[in-house]
């Protein structure tokens, strides 16, 4: 139930009606771009009062309000944050938590820039990163120092999609005092919801899935009640702000994430299914598939799975990994996913990894399922894997 017993509202409902006030909006059923810096003040008492409902562009505008309370709602958090990028979302919470002299525990599965963050910029600050198996659940625990002050998830792995158990992390970090920062971009907080399971500060890039037609840069960041306020005074402090019209795009694309989600899970797992079945493929990296060794974490803490996921090649060389790709009509060749449009890269994880092992059995390549018609995309697969076998 809702508040004073009113029924809750479902997921797709929420997405709907987030972050909208139609009667302050003059009927109009999307916010306006409101684009401004200066806002005047009546009275010198009003000026240094701040009395009124905005004080400067930054710290808020009617166009920004409407997408953090349309994410609030979708993230259960106490408070949202939006920042120019996901990594720069990444950046402003681990900023929140950390300072010269702490520990931060990172999984070794990370998204790649994030782990350059670690390695170069927060070093320099004085603040000391160990990387952990992906898969360490409750273990953890051994790795926590007086000074570890954040423990980073993101289940799935980046490139390699290894699902972490979550509340066991959480579960070991909060004991020891610890704050849990969270990449939640593959799932969305439609899929996951972060902060059910212990998570203080969840983070999405809404490059993705949020703007959903490739045209977008944005990051959020969701905090608890207990971190909201460190959220609150670093982004502040940081100078961070959006564009109306990025925050716009995301509004729009926000409205329409639960129907391309359904659709991109459904079409994904078909995908994949049938790359299972392929004498060229070694193995499908998918946690929603069954023989998958993060299934059962998956099904006991997602209710969703994104189109995003690798595939495993039987051994072969570069150039047959070329030939597979180069001559492929729907899936571009490109960085970023949660678009409208299928996508795929070769990738090695291998060089990336610090303490932990990954053998693929040969080449990779990660895939993302876009809105195209599946037999469309499987045609175009098969034909690509005929020239990956005509070149081994």
């Amino acid at each position: 139930m809702g508040r004073d017993g009113e029924r809750a509202f479902g997921p797709l409902t929420d997405l709907v009606l987030g972050g909208r006030a139609v009667v302050e909006q003059h009927g109009f059923v999307n916010p306006p771009i409101v684009r401004g810096s200066t806002v005047l003040s009546p009275t010198v008492a009003d000026l240094e009062g701040r009395t009124g409902r905005y004080a400067y562009g930054r710290r808020g505008t009617p166009t920004s309000d409407a997408l953090v309370d349309a994410l609030k709602t979708l993230e259960g958090g106490a408070h949202v944050a939006l920042t120019p990028s996901g990594l720069n979302a990444v950046a402003t919470a681990l900023l929140a938590v950390l300072g010269a002299g702490d520990h931060l525990l990172m999984v070794d599965t990370v998204y790649q820039p994030t782990r350059h963050l670690c390695d170069l910029t927060l070093k320099r600050m004085g603040i000391e990163t160990t990387y952990y198996e992906p898969q360490i659940g409750a273990q953890i625990a051994d790795l926590i120092r007086p000074e570890t002050k954040a423990v980073f998830v993101e289940s799935p792995g980046s490139l390699t999609f290894e699902i972490q158990d979550i509340p066991a992390i959480t579960g070991a970090a909060h004991a020891r005092g610890a704050a849990v920062v969270m990449d939640n971009t593959w799932a969305t907080p439609l899929f996951f919801k972060a902060h059910d399971q212990g998570v203080d500060l969840s983070v999405t890039a809404g490059t993705k899935y949020l703007g959903g037609h490739a045209d977008l840069l944005l990051g959020t960041i969701s905090a608890n009640e207990a971190y909201a306020p460190a959220l609150i005074a670093t982004h502040g402090a940081l100078g961070l702000c959006v564009g109306p019209d990025d925050m716009f795009l995301a509004l729009r694309g926000l409205r329409t994430l639960g129907v391309r989600l359904a659709h991109q899970q459904d079409a994904g797992l078909r995908v994949a299914r049938w790359l299972e079945s392929r004498s060229e493929v070694a193995r499908v990296l998918h946690p929603a598939l069954e023989n998958d060794p993060g299934h059962a974490l998956w099904r006991r803490d997602f209710t969703g799975a994104s189109s995003l996921f690798a595939i495993e090649l039987k051994p072969g060389p570069k150039a047959a990994v070329a030939a597979f790709l180069d001559g492929l009509r729907l899936f571009g060749l490109g960085y970023s996913w949660g678009g409208f449009e299928s996508l795929a890269i070769p990738y090695d994880a291998r060089p990336i990894r610090t303490a932990s092992r990954w053998a693929p059995a040969g080449p990779t390549v990660r895939i993302h399922v876009g809105l195209e018609e599946v037999e469309d995309l499987i045609a175009d697969l098969d034909a690509g894997l005929a020239r990956y076998a005509a070149a081994l």
